[in-house]
């Protein structure tokens, strides 16, 4: 496959080394960024060329730019460099639809979006975790998506692009709202007297611990603690200590945590007694 990058970021890097030592051959790649062109270089010697040229010449395009200029790009593309028939378009969002490359309906091209579910903070990062890394993919030609990700040394997972949305709301939940829950965690350290630094410090191991058992045993099995075990004791004396402002965030987080302990019970054979699952439930304001 000869293609060509546009956008010479951490991951349109990243992606042109992984491709160039899988056998694929990077014949140029657009940017606007001298900074970013030459980062690039630093890691493969290829030519800056114009995007008539780059189109011209190329299989596929890897439009590795930010999501706000992806569409802008295709837009570019379609109104002002002659297109190569069957040539493949790929971007790299998780929010965005292939089809959003799709600027004309006749362009007779071929979309994909091929989402790295990793967060990568620079290039020698991303040449560190691509290998392993779970892909995204849906568009034209998933198959072809799926060789392009294998050959990055990834896994492919076909998605739906209707739902795009929920696939990326979930990447959300797992990695940022991983950081929020950390930042709750250290709150209520603090409000125990422990320092927001030595707090995280001290909560990390902890986290470490959870990823280790989900990787063990899935879920719901590493659900643990007073909601797993059914102690609406502990979650009443939590509830009334806590500020009012993280209560609300705190029982809604409970419900699912309940939903999950109900799952695992099920799974041994087991249930709550029901007097126990009530009074859960009331706690956690359901």
């Amino acid at each position: 496959m000869k293609f060509g990058i546009i956008g010479a970021g951490i991951v349109g890097t990243a992606l042109a080394v992984r491709l160039e030592e899988a056998g694929h051959k990077c014949i140029g790649v657009h940017t606007r960024s001298r900074i970013s062109y030459e980062r690039f270089c630093s890691y493969l010697m290829i030519d800056h060329l114009p995007l008539e040229e780059l189109v011209l010449a190329a299989d596929s395009l890897f439009i590795t730019t930010q999501d706000g200029m992806i569409r802008t790009v295709a837009e570019n593309l379609s109104t002002n460099v002659p297109i190569k028939p069957g040539q493949v378009w790929i971007h790299c969002s998780g929010s965005l639809p292939s089809d959003v490359l799709r600027v004309k309906e006749s362009l007779p091209i071929h979309c994909l979006s091929l989402h790295p579910l990793q967060a990568f903070a620079s290039v020698e990062k991303a040449l560190a975790i691509l290998g392993g890394t779970h892909f995204g993919i849906e568009g034209d030609n998933q198959e072809l998506g799926a060789e392009i990700v294998r050959d990055l040394g990834g896994i492919p997972h076909p998605i739906l692009a209707a739902q795009k949305s929920l696939y990326h709301a979930g990447a959300v939940v797992a990695s940022n709202y991983l950081v929020v829950l950390a930042s709750l965690a250290v709150e209520l350290f603090s409000e125990a007297g422990i320092q927001a630094e030595e707090a995280l410090t001290s909560l990390l191991p902890l986290m470490r611990g959870t990823l280790y058992n989900l990787e063990q045993v899935g879920l719901p099995q590493a659900l643990t603690g007073p909601i797993a075990r059914g102690d609406a004791q502990v979650v009443q004396s939590h509830l009334e200590h806590m500020p009012a402002k993280l209560v609300k965030i705190y029982q809604e987080l409970g419900l699912k945590a309940l939903e999950l302990g109900e799952n695992k019970k099920a799974q041994q054979g087991l249930s709550y007694p029901q007097e126990e699952l009530s009074l859960l439930k009331l706690l956690l304001g359901k």
